[in-house]
């Protein structure tokens, strides 16, 4: 089942998510839902409270990175179906030298900035068996997971471009926060009241 993503401005987005346990009720059909609105939205990634959920899961399919031309043969065959889920995430280690890309999130619509991120990451997390594995990430891949991450830490990816980025994009979070903006996909907007 398709849902609909939480818009910019919602507290869900900020909160830290919880522990899920192996008996969270509905898990697995959360899970399927997650990757079919994240497909129907041509994401990469979603974290759950993108979905109104705030516990310690995102999913990723890298897929789509696979077609960029520009990606040397090795990349493109690593980034071509790459698909994981994640729940109960938690990030050993981050390092390398940061390095630059454009990213964009399916809450944040029309907001793309250029944000730095190391190119290395060692995560410890719980695939759908629940079994734990420790695994090293590196370049677009770790990228992918270090965005969907920050969502169940609260963070967004607006929360690392400078303050001059942030008041040139401040209008577009007035728009998305107010609901007035346009995608292909399905959103829902916290309105505060009084607006």
């Amino acid at each position: 089942m398709i849902l609909p993503i939480i818009g910019y401005g919602d507290p869900v987005l900020r909160k830290v998510g919880e522990v899920l346990s192996q008996d969270h009720p509905n898990l697995k059909e959360t899970i399927a839902n997650m990757y079919e609105t994240m497909y129907n939205a041509y994401g990469v990634g979603l974290a759950a409270p993108q979905v109104g959920l705030a516990v310690r899961l995102f999913v990723i399919d890298t897929t789509p990175f696979s077609e960029d031309e520009d990606l040397e043969d090795a990349e493109q065959k690593e980034l071509q179906g790459f698909k994981k889920t994640f729940i109960n995430a938690k990030m050993i280690k981050e390092e390398g030298e940061e390095w630059s890309f454009n990213e964009g999130c399916l809450s944040i619509p029309d907001v793309r900035e250029d944000v730095l991120r190391n190119p290395t990451i060692t995560i410890e997390y719980c695939e759908e068996d629940f079994v734990m594995k420790t695994e090293v990430f590196d370049g677009l891949i770790a990228r992918v997971i270090q965005h969907e991450y920050d969502h169940i830490e609260g963070v967004l990816f607006t929360d690392k471009i400078s303050s001059l980025k942030k008041r040139l994009i401040q209008k577009k979070l007035k728009n998305i926060l107010e609901g007035k903006t346009f995608q292909d996909y399905r959103m829902k907007f916290f309105a505060k009241k009084g607006r």
